[in-house]
């Protein structure tokens, strides 16, 4: 019966995968979490951004693995670093990072044909206040959504949980960007907002593989992209912050595959 399951789409164009699938997605998660692990001592006042790339790419280069992202729509690096008021896809190169500066990484890697997809906040220096406080919230913002995926939610619960409860500090969610399907592919469907409406959008289901990755900004949550048709930063040039996960539904709940072995998932670990 759970073969029968095997590439199997629901109504709304979502991929149900095996079992058996979730071996391949742990593996993909694992090594793109522990790559994330290791670029944590990269990251520091003085350094550069290209620099802090350069690494991740021999990183996945010496795991035998292939980055998702280079060449991704000619994009060509191995991952997305983005500085204080970026919120996403900031595009590695000579900025020197400053003492006080949070930074988000987002990196994917394909082993064996599976994606593994995310990212985590890092701070260079002395973390500020203000922005430890946003770092915290977007982390916890990120396990909210998560402890909503089970079968029989929807998408709309993931949303409406992240939502409340970053505005309830608030503070706002980003609308421009969300997660996505993935699995055997970079992106699918469905789009995973991280906001929402309770019992909106599809169901749940067991074997549906996707990110929850909400970018949360200090300010307003209105974004531009900027004219290299990447980077998207906040309008009100406010700090912004983002977590991402890579997830699978099981019969159950939830499992995570991109779970961090060292446990420095938080800039804070230490």
């Amino acid at each position: 019966m759970k073969n029968e399951l095997r590439g199997r789409m629901t109504k709304d164009g979502i991929r149900i995968y095996d079992t058996s699938d979730f071996a391949g997605m742990h593996a993909a998660g694992a090594l793109a979490a522990r790559i994330l692990d290791d670029i944590a001592g990269h990251v520091s006042v003085g350094q550069t951004t290209e620099a802090i790339d350069k690494a991740i790419t021999d990183m996945v280069d010496a795991a035998g693995a292939v980055s998702a992202t280079i060449g991704y729509k000619g994009y060509k690096h191995a991952s997305c670093i983005s500085v204080n008021h970026v919120v996403c896809h900031g595009i590695p190169g000579s900025k020197i990072l400053k003492d006080g500066d949070i930074l988000n990484i987002d990196v994917t890697v394909i082993v064996d044909g599976w994606f593994g997809d995310t990212s985590r906040m890092y701070v260079a220096g002395k973390l500020p206040r203000k922005a430890e406080r946003l770092i915290q919230i977007t982390h916890d913002s990120l396990m909210k959504g998560i402890e909503a995926v089970k079968p029989g939610n929807t998408f709309g619960d993931i949303g409406h949980a992240i939502q409340t409860y970053v505005e309830s500090n608030r503070m706002s969610v980003v609308r421009d960007f969300c997660g996505h399907g993935l699995g055997r592919v970079f992106h699918a469907p469905p789009n995973v907002l991280h906001y929402g409406r309770p019992g909106t959008g599809a169901v749940l289901e067991e074997g549906m593989f996707f990110t929850i990755e909400p970018m949360v900004n200090l300010g307003r949550p209105e974004t531009k992209t900027l004219a290299d048709d990447w980077t998207a930063v906040t309008r009100d040039k406010t700090l912004s912050a983002q977590f991402e996960h890579s997830v699978g539904v099981t019969a159950t709940g939830v499992e995570i595959f991109t779970l961090s072995p060292g446990g420095m998932f938080h800039p804070t670990y230490g």
